[in-house]
């Protein structure tokens, strides 16, 4: 069984339709696909009724902007329940947090003479329900600023560039009892990329599993075969989950093909059996 378990699509910041990125898992020989936009489930619908008629299995997820220790981290939150009011209270939050920092990215590029304005990234936007910084990305390539998200983000938008601007997200700790309150099964994406590794180690996860971490995503393309071999071992001998995901958001992310990390059957058995144990009222779907 291939299992991919942390995709975007156009509801968050990917470029394909929910249903264009489950019929390509399919395609591409997936069988299990999870959709894990980014602080919201908006796309879970659709996303359903394309595993259902592709022959693919959902696993329904959350990619949660949290901090800790005052660092960024993201948390990938699978099979919660959707109507949870105080998991969606938490994520209309952080939603509006990032539109929040938009206008004024949007000033900071104009004050260096770029064109960046709201109409044009509407356009860029298209239909997406969050936007944030990597449709700014998108933005800056169209205006030929860059060359693609990957430069726009190093030269502009990442911490400590000129159009970098904070926003809200959520306590890390204060996510994992939400997330496990709703039924939640709660998985570290990418702990180590980006030059995490110094927050998140051994005692922090200690501490993180303490509070309702289940798993981390040790298989992904920001992980080298050295972070990778560390991760699974403090995994094992934490008693964690491990997965391995493409952190596929279509064009807008280069070499995240779906299916290019998977996990395997047995840690998704994992996190279905935890999610039940929690009581969640979700479900993977389709197959």
């Amino acid at each position: 069984m291939t299992i991919d378990l942390h995709t975007h699509s156009r509801v968050s910041d990917g470029t394909d339709t929910p249903t264009d990125l489950v019929r390509a898992a399919a395609a591409g020989g997936l069988e299990v696909v999870a959709l894990t936009d980014h602080d919201t489930t908006a796309g879970w619908d659709e996303a359903a009724v394309a595993a259902a008629d592709a022959g693919i299995a959902l696993v329904r997820g959350i990619e949660v902007s949290t901090r800790f220790r005052g660092n960024a981290v993201h948390l990938l939150v699978y099979l919660p329940d959707p109507d949870n009011v105080a998991l969606q209270a938490e994520l209309d939050r952080i939603v509006s947090g990032r539109g929040d920092r938009v206008p004024a990215m949007l000033a900071r590029l104009q004050d260096l003479g770029i064109p960046a304005t709201a109409e044009a990234l509407a356009d860029v936007s298209g239909d997406s329900l969050v936007t944030g910084r990597p449709h700014v990305a998108d933005l800056l390539v169209r205006l030929g600023v860059v060359a693609n998200r990957d430069e726009a983000f190093a030269s502009y938008l990442s911490p400590g560039g000129p159009a970098f601007v904070d926003r809200y997200a959520a306590d890390l700790v204060d996510m994992l009892d939400l997330a496990r309150t709703a039924g939640g099964v709660s998985v570290l994406a990418h702990p180590w990329g980006r030059g995490s590794a110094g927050v998140l180690d051994e005692a922090a996860f200690v501490t993180l599993k303490e509070a309702g971490l289940a798993g981390v995503e040790v298989d992904h393309l920001d992980h080298d075969a050295h972070a990778r071999r560390a991760l699974r071992q403090i995994a094992d001998r934490l008693d964690l989950v491990v997965t391995g995901s493409s952190d596929h958001h279509g064009a807008g992310k280069i070499g995240h093909d779906l299916g290019c990390e998977t996990t395997a059957p047995a840690q998704l058995d994992r996190i279905v059996a935890a999610a039940s144990a929690l009581g969640s009222p979700t479900t993977v779907v389709g197959g």
